[in-house]
């Protein structure tokens, strides 16, 4: 029985016209993608959808809650799911980002985006962070 399954991404973007760049990115290299554009639709999303294998957000977002604290919601209630992290500014303060989290400077080129992704994903495959699958 093939146990492959598509990997799931959230992305995270307030900024639509750079969600859907970095969607259709992933979506182009095989990515199943869910978007959000603010910290508490990526919260129902993660609470809708039980396979994502990676959340993509970017820091500075609307409202009270940012990147990094959905970065260490993610990391404190679902630590199977891989964290990058993104952001324009530079000189930002990164030390309560969760350890397992990545950062990924803006703008990036789509390959960069996607050499991020995949490091992250294959990197979790072989420290054992990915969910066991049963066999049947």
């Amino acid at each position: 029985m093939n146990t492959f399954r598509q990997k799931t991404i959230l992305v995270v973007e307030d900024d639509a016209l750079i969600r859907f760049a970095m969607a259709d990115a992933l979506e182009d290299a095989g990515y199943a993608v869910l978007e959000a554009s603010s910290v508490l639709e990526a919260v129902g999303r993660l609470g809708q959808f039980e396979n994502i294998d990676l959340v993509l957000t970017d820091i500075d977002m609307p409202g009270s809650l940012n990147g990094i604290d959905l970065a260490k919601m993610v990391a404190e209630c679902a630590p199977r799911i891989g964290i990058v992290v993104s952001s324009a500014r530079t000189g930002r303060d990164l030390s309560e980002l969760p350890a397992t989290a990545r950062r990924l400077a803006k703008p990036c080129a789509a390959g960069t985006l996607l050499i991020t992704v995949g490091n992250m994903l294959k990197g979790r495959e072989q420290t054992g962070k990915e969910p066991r699958r049963r066999s049947a």
